[in-house]
């Protein structure tokens, strides 16, 4: 089981995701940062576990609002110690052409960004692609031809589920376990909902081989004693 602490960051600095209700989404409040700045967060979540990898979604990107030269100054400061994937809503292929050209990014392709599967089918087989399935309840955010043909699906697979972002309610393991069953041995990760170990503990059970974390981190479900348990 792979854990992947999620930074949202939306006006340039971090913010507590809930339910996909991006317009409601504030800076956030932690124990584990003094401040809602990228680095100190990203730092602050290190201090429960010596992450590797951060996933970062760039909301500022995705709304259309930044440029990608603009999410890469933003996020320099961890390219260094870190290992980032990124969603900041990538449609065209000079962005994707962009960020493969800094070491230590994985671009994630949100279906929810895209137009047709184009992109998708022209970047499939570069190892450093992410695909995420994105979804808002049970309805799939994207072009229907993403979902439908799993052949053009990379190696690596988010199932990112919106309304269930820190809403406590725990994952969709309907949908996750339907996912795994398609994708042909390829890595699936789970994305909203992950409350506690128990939960990681069941994502495993059913083949995912790892899960986007935040709101559990920051409010102590899942704690240091808990994830050295999981990954020892």
């Amino acid at each position: 089981m792979h854990i992947i602490p999620v930074l949202d960051i939306k006006d340039g600095f971090v913010v507590r995701a809930r339910m996909g209700e991006r317009e409601c989404y504030r800076p956030i409040e932690t124990p584990l940062s003094q401040t809602a700045r990228l680095l100190d967060v990203a730092n602050g979540l290190r201090t429960v576990h010596p992450f590797e990898a951060f996933y970062i979604a760039d909301l500022d990107a995705i709304l259309h609002r930044d440029s990608t030269e603009t999410v890469l100054a933003r996020i320099e400061p961890l390219l260094d110690s870190y290992k980032i994937w990124l969603d900041a809503g990538f449609s065209q292929l000079h962005q994707f052409e962009t960020i493969l050209a800094k070491r230590g990014i994985c671009p994630v392709l949100g279906s929810e960004s895209q137009q047709d599967a184009s992109l998708l089918r022209a970047l499939r087989n570069h190892a450093q692609l992410v695909l995420s399935l994105d979804f808002r309840g049970d309805e799939f955010i994207g072009p229907s031809s993403i979902l439908e043909s799993n052949a053009d699906w990379p190696e690596r697979i988010i199932v990112m589920t919106l309304r269930r972002i820190g809403a406590g309610i725990g994952p969709d393991f309907d949908r996750l376990k339907a996912i795994k069953q398609r994708a042909d041995g390829r890595i699936v990760m789970a994305a909203g909902g992950i409350r506690n170990i128990h939960d990681l503990e069941r994502l495993e059970e059913i083949g995912i081989s790892g899960a986007l974390v935040a709101t559990s981190l920051h409010d102590g479900t899942l704690n240091r004693q808990a994830i050295a348990g999981l990954l020892q």
